[in-house]
């Protein structure tokens, strides 16, 4: 019931900054969680942040907390990812996610998104 479409994907150097953007579109009649997810080459896709619909729930991977902040627009349909001191090891196709089947809460599993964006690529040089 919603469609998503990443992008702000690229080439940076570590230490460097980087912000996702994932546009949902389609009718949507009730809030839903989103967030965001990477898998990196070989590696399974693995949790990274997650927002619930008022924006005033969220949580993030042990791995990207302090440097990564997701947010959202919900009067343009909107969620970002702010990417700061980026690593090498965060390297991946990044993936949002959503799911109307909620109220607002944070979802930071996997099964519990049944919407999915193609991805967008981030490649953190050393």
């Amino acid at each position: 019931q919603v469609q998503l479409v990443e992008s702000g994907g690229g080439l940076v150097q570590a230490g460097g900054s980087l912000t996702l953007s994932c546009a949902a579109s389609g009718r949507t009649f009730r809030p839903y969680a989103m967030g965001w997810f990477r898998q990196g080459p070989g590696k399974e896709r693995d949790f990274v942040a997650a927002i619930s619909w008022s924006g005033r729930s969220t949580d993030y991977a042990d791995s990207v907390k302090g440097r990564f902040t997701i947010s959202r627009d919900n009067a343009k349909n909107t969620v970002s990812l702010q990417m700061n001191s980026l690593k090498p090891e965060d390297t991946a196709v990044y993936y949002c996610a959503a799911d109307s089947r909620y109220s607002d809460i944070v979802v930071t599993i996997t099964g519990g998104y049944n919407s999915w964006g193609q991805g967008t690529q981030v490649t953190v040089s050393s």
